[in-house]
This record gives C-alpha cells, sequence and structure tokens, in this order.
C-alpha cells in the first residue's frame, strides 16, 4: 500500500510541528542530503514550454530511494483561479520500484524552496545579518520570510511588489509574527538599501531586470529564486559579476537561472561544495556573495522524504492501493477477471430480485 498526502493533509503536518520546526526539519534534510551529493543520479529536470508557461519533470534517485516530481509554472493562471506554480510527486523504493509515498507537492515546494534559500544563506550572508529585503510578494513570499526569521534571526523585512495588492496580503499573513518587522517601500532600489540580504521570488516568464548592480552594497547576499527557467531572469548580468555565484546543480541553472545571460566559462561553485567543506563561500564581511537558485530535484528528495516521516509521526495520509497486490503476481489478469465475475454475479442477483 502507498501513503496519499493531500494539500489539507501536509497543511496539517505544518499545523501540528509549527513553521519553526518545519524549517528546522527540512533544513536538516536538505542538508543531509546535500553533504552525499555525490551518491545521487543526477539530471537537469525534463521540461516543455508553452506560449502560456512550462510544465516540468524532476528525478533522482540515490542506492535506496527514487522520487520525482512534476512541477508546471504557468504565470496568467492566477487569472484563471488556478496557482501559478502547482506539483505533485512520488518516492519509490529503489530495489523493487514500489510506491511508497504519492503527495502533493505545491505547498511542499515552497516550503521546502524557502528551506533551501536560507541554507544557502546560512552558508554564505555575512554573520549576523537581521535585514532582508523581499522583492516580490507572491505565493512563495510568507514562506522565504518565515524561514529566514526562523533560521537565520533576521527580524526587519523590505516589502517590495509592483502589485500593492501582494504586499498587503503578505503584510495581513505575517502580522503578528513575534519578532518580525514589516516595511514596505516603492520601489525595489528603495526597499534594498542598507539590508544584508536581497531574496527576489517574482514570477513573470520574461528577460526581467528587477536587481541592478547600483542597488548592491558591499557585504549583501543575493538570494535570486524567480529566475528558474530559459527566457526568465531577474539579475543584471552585472550583479552575477559583482561577486562569487553559487548553485545548486550547474548544468540546469545554466539552462534555466540567471546565469543563462552569462558566458558558458563564467566560473560558479555548487552549494554542495560549500556545504562540505570543498570550497570557499564569503571570504570577508564585505563581499558579495549570489545565491542563483532554480530548485533542484534533491530538494524534493528531501522534502519527501521529510513528509513521509511526519506522516508516520503524525499519523497523518491516506492508505490507498496503487500497485496490486496479488496471490500470484505473475497473474495480474485476474484482477480482471475477479471483478468481471463479481459483477456477473451482482447482475445475476439483480435479476432474480427483480423476478421475485
Amino acid at each position: 500500500m502507498t501513503t496519499l498526502l493531500t494539500t489539507t493533509d501536509v497543511a496539517k503536518i505544518v499545523a501540528a510541528q509549527g513553521p519553526r520546526k518545519v524549517f528546522e526539519d527540512l533544513l536538516d534534510y536538505l542538508l543531509a542530503d546535500f553533504l552525499r551529493w555525490q551518491e545521487f543520479d543526477k539530471s537537469a529536470r525534463v521540461a516543455n514550454h508553452s506560449t502560456t508557461g512550462v510544465i516540468e519533470l524532476m528525478p533522482t534517485a540515490d542506492s535506496d530511494l527514487y522520487s520525482f516530481k512534476y512541477v508546471n509554472g504557468h504565470p496568467g493562471n492566477p487569472a484563471a483561479g488556478l496557482s501559478t506554480v502547482m506539483a505533485f510527486g512520488a518516492l519509490a523504493q529503489v530495489n523493487t520500484g514500489e510506491p511508497l509515498l504519492i503527495s502533493e507537492l505545491t505547498l511542499t515546494t515552497a516550503l521546502r524552496t524557502a528551506a533551501t534559500s536560507a541554507l544557502a544563506a546560512r552558508a554564505l550572508a555575512r554573520p549576523g545579518s537581521r535585514s532582508m529585503a523581499l522583492i516580490g510578494n507572491g505565493a512563495q513570499s510568507e514562506f522565504q520570510a518565515l524561514a529566514f526569521h526562523h533560521i537565520l534571526g533576521i527580524d526587519t523585512l523590505h516589502l517590495y511588489d509592483v502589485d500593492p495588492a501582494a504586499t498587503d496580503k503578505l503584510e495581513r499573513n505575517l502580522a503578528g509574527v513575534p519578532g518580525l518587522r514589516l516595511r514596505r517601500f516603492d520601489s525595489t532600489a528603495a526597499a534594498a538599501k542598507g539590508v544584508d540580504i536581497v531574496t527576489t521570488v517574482t514570477a513573470d516568464k520574461a528577460y526581467a531586470t528587477i536587481l541592478t548592480a547600483d542597488m548592491i552594497e558591499p557585504g549583501m547576499h543575493i538570494n535570486a529564486v524567480g529566475g528558474d527557467c530559459p527566457g526568465k531572469t531577474e539579475l543584471h548580468a552585472d550583479v552575477l559579476r559583482a561577486g562569487p555565484v553559487f548553485v545548486e546543480y550547474e548544468p540546469q541553472t545554466r539552462i534555466e537561472g540567471d546565469l543563462q545571460q552569462m558566458p558558458a566559462d563564467f566560473a560558479v561553485t555548487e552549494l554542495w561544495r560549500v556545504l562540505t567543506g570543498q570550497s570557499a563561500g564569503r571570504q570577508g564581511d564585505r563581499d558579495i556573495t549570489v545565491f542563483d537558485s532554480v530548485g533542484f530535484a534533491l530538494e524534493d528528495f528531501s522534502a519527501l522524504r521529510w513528509l513521509r516521516d511526519s506522516a508516520v509521526k503524525h499519523g497523518i495520509g491516506t492508505r490507498v492501493e496503487v500497485a496490486p497486490r496479488l496471490a500470484d503476481p505473475k497473474n495480474l489478469f485476474e484482477l480482471v477477471r475477479g471483478r468481471q465475475a463479481a459483477a456477473q454475479a451482482a447482475a445475476r442477483a439483480n435479476q432474480a430480485l427483480l423476478k421475485d
């Protein structure tokens, strides 16, 4: 039997654990997997692009577990009452192929993306960072805000979105979070002024320039989340030139990230190398560091492991028959024959009742 987790189920897990515990646990799962990076079978995700968006498949596996995520990105969806990003995924046993877990990953993607951002910033941002500009206040913004608040101790958020209603929404959702101060601004430049970290998490599928080099100050860490498919960027190329750039999986980021603007020989460092101590991160307090984040399958693998364990811990989820359990595993047709026999017996019983 396979465990099924709906969006409501995942929301129950978050409610049961609380945001701080969720982000702490997710970060631990992510770190554990990044530290064994070379054990994973890795590939860039498979993408099908259209004029309105993209649909992607993201697989990975170690020697024990296989996972995949189906995810879309359609910026025009809110006008149709749909989420910009929708996702689901599965976790399976490698040695048998048995599906262990099927889960929603829309809410979970927002959680794991924020936790990955916080993991990278913990390694790359200036120690003692307490302020962050959040540029783009849409569906993922609250998760980014809470992850940085709970993991890094960010206590001041500068907010800006081209749509004031998005910032209104974020302010409502984060109102009353202890120790978190919100300030809204009327431009990216004004919001970025004087902060330790700048997070860009915008949605338009376009070559956009959200952040320019003149907005960058010594010591800043840039967490670029929104540029995540070909033809979609957020950073001016000069921002990438301002300091070392860190990525999740270089072959994928060169296609999808802000890095797509740069020549093939532009140097970057994969995050796992910093986390394992094989490469340096920040060298000094005045360094500018850039995390060009596009999302990678290993992060979903970690999130699905966390979901599997959390579902067991809290007794949440439904057991469903995705793969058949057969008395004779070679006799798959028995399922059909048995149903046919049952249907025929029911039909005969109904006919008998009608005659009576």
